[in-house]
């Protein structure tokens, strides 16, 4: 397939660059035997006693940073990932790339850039990294939302399930900004059962595919976790004949990698597995979702879920209601067709 195969059409007005006051009032559509509107609370209505839900704990880091060249010009540094001996892979955008060798100022701190690897640049801190982007950072809302970083920023562009020892994303697990406690709560209380995975989201998950042919795409890698648990509850829940539900695209890639390994004994590492349409889904049955961007491998993630076509037509329905769109906008409900 063709990467310009899964284009449509976003209107600039229906990409949300602010969070709803509520949580769960944003809108959701649900995509079964037929299409509903609904608002994200009603979710709690399609499960049922003994399904599973899977959420990705992980928290954001404050990982945008700004500051100057040693020539004086304006830089603006985003973490990527944490190396070893306090090295960061960072993307760095400035009228020119800082030469190899040269010296940053971060708020004051001296850093220096020691190498690149491919489009990221290589930085040398005097200390952890987490430490100075904890202390110096600002909240990294992605490139479409037009906007400084506000306040409620740090508080919205967050899930409230988050584990703050696993501080490790440069971006949100957005499909989880719609539960708050008192939804995960009413779940809890209808006999849902709820596990966690890890997977720490990287930059890269803004990246658009560049490859004429999907298959060439060159997929961003991201570090998880599943534990042998969580895999042993999925099991436990098919056989049951129950529905796992996965809370965005980072569950359902951690999911699917764990359940890659016949041994089904977890899952610890990173994952390049990008997931289009031809997939065959082991783990995931129900996927939860916000509206992506066009030609994105989320996107395409999609569609290998509930097929081709219905992904087209969903879209073209969710731009004519005016949905809201990415990363603070309304969500989906969506089940897995049968290839």
């Amino acid at each position: 397939m063709k990467t310009s195969d899964f284009n449509y059409h976003l209107p600039e007005k229906l990409i949300a660059n602010y969070p709803l006051n509520s949580r769960s009032s944003s809108r959701l559509l649900v995509q079964s035997k037929t299409i509903e509107h609904l608002l994200f609370k009603d979710i709690i209505n399609f499960f049922q006693q003994g399904d599973l839900l899977v959420l990705n704990n992980t928290s954001v880091i404050p990982a945008r940073v700004f500051g100057n060249k040693e020539s004086g010009g304006s830089i603006e540094v985003m973490l990527e990932r944490v190396l070893e001996e306090n090295k960061a892979l960072v993307q760095i955008r400035s009228g020119r790339s800082p030469k190899i060798g040269s010296n940053i100022i971060l708020n004051s701190l001296i850093v220096k850039c020691i190498g690149r690897q491919d489009s990221f640049f290589i930085l040398q801190f005097d200390r952890s990294p987490i430490e100075i982007f904890n202390a110096i950072g600002h909240v990294p809302l992605p490139p479409y939302i037009k906007r400084p970083d506000e306040e409620l920023d740090r508080h919205r562009y967050a899930t409230v399930y988050e584990d703050k020892t696993q501080q490790d994303s440069v971006a949100a697990p957005t499909a989880g900004l719609h539960f708050d406690n008192t939804l995960l709560e009413l779940i809890k209380n209808k006999g849902v059962n709820i596990a966690t995975v890890n997977l720490s989201v990287g930059a890269g998950t803004f990246q658009p595919v560049k490859a004429e042919n999907i298959e060439e795409h060159d997929i961003h890698s991201e570090y998880l976790e599943v534990t042998p648990e969580v895999v042993d509850m999925v099991l436990e829940t098919k056989k049951k004949g129950k529905k796992v539900f996965a809370v965005g695209t980072t569950a359902t890639r951690a999911l699917e990698t764990a359940f890659m390994d016949e041994s089904k004994k977890g899952f610890c590492g990173y994952t390049k597995l990008f997931i289009y349409p031809g997939y065959k889904f082991k783990a995931v049955d129900r996927l939860i979702t916000n509206f992506h961007l066009p030609q994105s491998s989320l996107l395409m993630l999609v569609s290998a879920f509930i097929g081709f076509d219905k992904m087209k037509e969903i879209y073209k329905i969710a731009v004519e209601k005016e949905y809201r769109f990415l990363s603070y906008g309304d969500a989906m409900l969506i089940e897995k067709h049968e290839i």
